[in-house]
């Protein structure tokens, strides 16, 4: 196992490469590759963190963990609500940053909050090359480069390897409320979470697990706005059935589980499906699928299937895309045009093929 522990040392790795690297951060979301093994585990460590500035930088292998107890000592958070995959995909070891950066990980706070890549504002990697790449800055105001910041998260290791991430950090919520919906059809629960989500009182979550039939939205924030929106929210959901509010440790652990896709514990393969929400009750309607989730309203469908279904083939047409992320790694096609495009920037960083 190839383990730098400097930034140097990683180039220094790369440049003198004859054969491909399967790269790899804590080994928690890990697809095993057919290279030799690297890992940025030894590259850890805070490097600046301004809780006035809102702004924290961080080499890649530095455990969600520490960034998480730090970030919390100052009252504030990541806003993109990282999912941790340990339970989902039976791995081990621990989940870093730049493991989160590479995936693009975003969990339920996304539909207020954007996704992991509108919270980088700069990293620095190395390309296949050897050459070391810097692109963005290091507080919010600093957006140079930001088109080859976004293009990082979510490259999974196939542009070059993360090296250091810097991000815009927000202020934590003093508590949480969340409101429960059960016994809702699909259907009536997309329903249910697009009118709270289009509502003004800033609901931070939506989810609708069809297992148990109950449909959750959360409200975050100071506790008197929280109580005072929560009732508001509550009205507004009163035609889809009783509305419970639970309290802000339960509230906890539903969106924990949310986050993680607990809901997909079990024997088979787990897809990971981006749709409109209004087309979330057809796409779980043709899955035929063991269990469901729906999350981001809907956008988001988790479904566990028996191993080896084609469920592409089940999906058929339909104006989004689905990847087998539990289950043998399976990326999405692409459209020619999309393919040409992909080859091309992936030549551009990485010649050798090193990262493949």
């Amino acid at each position: 196992m190839l383990r730098p522990k400097t930034e140097d040392q990683l180039a220094e790795i790369i440049r003198g490469a004859n054969r491909p690297l399967s790269v790899r951060g804590g080994g928690t979301r890990h697809q095993p590759g057919l290279g030799e093994p690297l890992t940025t585990e030894g590259l850890t460590g805070i490097t600046l963190y301004e809780p006035g500035s809102l702004t924290l930088v961080a080499r890649a292998g530095t455990p969600m963990t520490e960034i998480d107890e730090t970030l919390a000592r100052e009252g504030q958070r990541l806003p993109f609500e990282p999912m941790d995959h340990r339970a989902l995909l039976g791995t081990t070891g621990t989940p870093t940053i730049g493991g989160a950066v590479a995936m693009n990980v975003s969990g339920p706070r996304r539909v207020q909050a954007g996704a992991c890549r509108d919270s980088l504002i700069g990293v620095r990697f190395v390309d296949g090359a050897g050459t070391v790449v810097k692109n963005g800055g290091r507080v919010m105001k600093n957006v140079t480069g930001y088109d080859l910041v976004k293009l990082l998260a979510g490259s999974r290791g196939r542009l070059g390897v993360l090296s250091e991430v810097s991000f815009k950090v927000l202020p934590a919520a003093a508590t949480q409320a969340t409101l429960r919906l059960t016994g809702l059809s699909i259907p009536r629960a997309v329903e249910a979470m697009a009118a709270g989500l289009s509502s003004p009182f800033e609901v931070t979550a939506a989810a609708h697990d069809p297992q148990v039939r109950e449909t959750w939205l959360r409200i975050e924030g100071m506790e008197g706005s929280v109580d005072y929106r929560a009732g508001r929210l509550a009205q507004v959901l009163a035609p889809f059935g009783e509305v419970e509010r639970v309290d802000a440790a339960e509230s906890d652990r539903i969106w924990r589980a949310v986050r993680d896709a607990r809901a997909m514990e079990g024997e088979g393969d787990v897809w990971r499906v981006s749709v409109r929400p209004s087309r979330a009750p057809k796409i779980v309607e043709r899955a035929l699928a063991d269990a469901a989730l729906l999350d981001w309203g809907g956008g988001l469908v988790w479904l566990r299937v028996p191993l080896g279904t084609d469920l592409r083939s089940r999906l058929g047409d339909f104006d989004g895309h689905a990847t087998r992320l539990r289950g043998t790694f399976d990326p999405p096609p692409e459209r020619p045009a999309v393919a040409a495009l992909t080859a091309g920037i992936r030549y551009r960083f990485d010649p050798r093929g090193l990262f493949a």
